[in-house]
């Protein structure tokens, strides 16, 4: 893979291994930059999740309203499905870091102003809509920048582990956000956690200026021209190593990832075990996604073929979650669950970035996260409505199916592509499936 011009330039830091062979889990950390980037956005991160938590209970508080605050987690998706390519074409034309600089400012605002709005007394549901919207737009160009600068800070010996890292960092922060937002609504009120969000993005800001750009590995910047979108679209069209896995997210964002609906559900209408309850399971989940995260930042490589089973056991544990007949069970899978899920994201994200060229990476990744993130407003309204006329577990047993349906399909078209087919044995005793090349299966024959 090419690596862009002036990437031989920069620092080299070469893939740390342990005595097995494998990848030092927080290898990429060496690099100034990338810790840098890492500490300032366990700080932001941690402020986002107080940030949604709250949203979310004052959204519920001003209407009373479930699906209110559907709309607005909508309304905060919706910009990366309507203009997520966009956001890539700019990632790839200008300096990513630049265009950090200016995303995490403006994320920083949209916090404060909610903080303002609350603190003030004049908060009205609209308002929040609005800047729900609004981060949804600053999110377009924010993320493709993001995921493509980890590649220039880093290079790509160390892109996979940074990656992996990247999600234990918003991971963790997953686990205590929460917790904090919950202390500071019951104590001093939702505008204060707002407040402590806006604020927290000044540890990135700080982050960014403090890098020093010499070390960076520079690629070669998209120029200005027409047809750029359709440019990218075209790169990935013709590149099966980049669009199955690309399709696979999509289908697993869309349908497997409405936990916040499931967990609910579950929670009030199928165990009946109330809101502390329903916290508890948010935080089993992260907890796996976690341990999901830094696995894969030990993993010294990644597998289309890890990517395709990975999907295809975390649609069998959502069908198993679903059919869970006590509240215990159901918790435990939730581990497993998280982890699993973590890992085909991971595995994809990594894969997709890998494979790609530097110069397009900025509009292969807004593609991904069009996909990934981007069909929640479709999704989320679609197995909501399945949860409330079904019930809970077929709800959550449809999102299952259709993630393992998914991945079998991938599977099989990914194996067709590379020359593959399925070969059937019995061994020890146990039936085994695996993928072997047509020549072989005709010299066999």
């Amino acid at each position: 893979m090419s690596t862009g011009p002036g990437a031989d330039s920069a620092p080299v830091h070469k893939p740390t291994l342990d005595t097995r062979g494998r990848r030092e889990t927080f290898s990429s950390l060496r690099i100034r930059n990338y810790r840098l980037f890492f500490t300032g956005a366990i700080v932001s991160n941690t402020g986002t999740w107080m940030a949604r938590i709250t949203q979310d209970w004052l959204v519920l508080s001003l209407t009373g309203s479930a699906a209110a605050v559907g709309i607005t987690t909508a309304l905060q998706f919706l910009p990366m499905l309507l203009f997520g390519l966009y956001g890539g074409v700019i990632a790839d034309r200008y300096p990513k870091r630049l265009l950090l600089l200016f995303s995490q400012a403006a994320l920083g605002l949209c916090g404060l102003a909610l903080a303002v709005l609350t603190l003030s007394g004049s908060i009205q549901v609209w308002h929040v809509y609005l800047i729900a919207f609004l981060l949804g737009m600053v999110t377009v160009v924010d993320n493709p920048a993001r995921q493509a600068y980890v590649a220039e800070m880093v290079g790509p010996d160390q892109l996979r582990n940074a990656v992996s890292l990247n999600s234990a960092n918003f991971q963790s922060a997953r686990l205590i956000g929460p917790a904090v937002a919950g202390v500071l609504i019951a104590g001093v009120g939702s505008g204060w956690a707002f407040l402590l969000n806006g604020l927290s993005f000044l540890a990135p800001l700080v982050s960014l200026l403090l890098m020093r750009t010499s070390e960076l590995h520079k690629v070669e910047r998209a120029p200005r021209g027409k047809g750029q979108l359709r440019e990218g679209l075209r790169y990935v069209a013709a590149r099966p190593d980049l669009i199955w896995p690309i399709v696979l997210v999509g289908f697993i964002g869309t349908f497997g990832f409405n936990f916040p609906i499931w967990l609910t559900a579950f929670s009030g209408d199928v165990f009946h075990v109330g809101a502390g309850a329903y916290g508890f399971l948010n935080t089993l989940m992260a907890a796996g996604s976690l341990v999901g995260a830094l696995a894969a930042a030990r993993r010294g490589s990644t597998r289309l073929r890890m990517l395709v089973i990975a999907a295809g056991v975390f649609g069998v544990l959502e069908i198993a979650a679903a059919l869970s007949p006590t509240f215990w069970l159901f918790a435990l899978l939730l581990v497993p669950i998280g982890m699993i899920g973590l890992t085909v994201n991971i595995a994809a994200n990594s894969a997709v970035q890998m494979a790609t060229d530097p110069a397009m990476r900025g509009r292969v990744m807004s593609l991904y996260m069009m996909v990934f993130a981007g069909g929640t407003p479709i999704g989320a309204p679609l197995l909501g409505w399945v949860t409330d006329t079904y019930g809970a577990r077929i709800g959550f047993a449809t999102g299952g199916v259709i993630s393992l349906a998914a991945a079998v399909l991938v599977g099989l078209v990914l194996a067709r592509v590379g020359g593959l087919k399925v070969a059937w044995a019995w061994r020890h005793g146990h039936p085994q499936v695996r993928f072997v090349a047509r020549e072989r299966l005709a010299t066999a024959a």
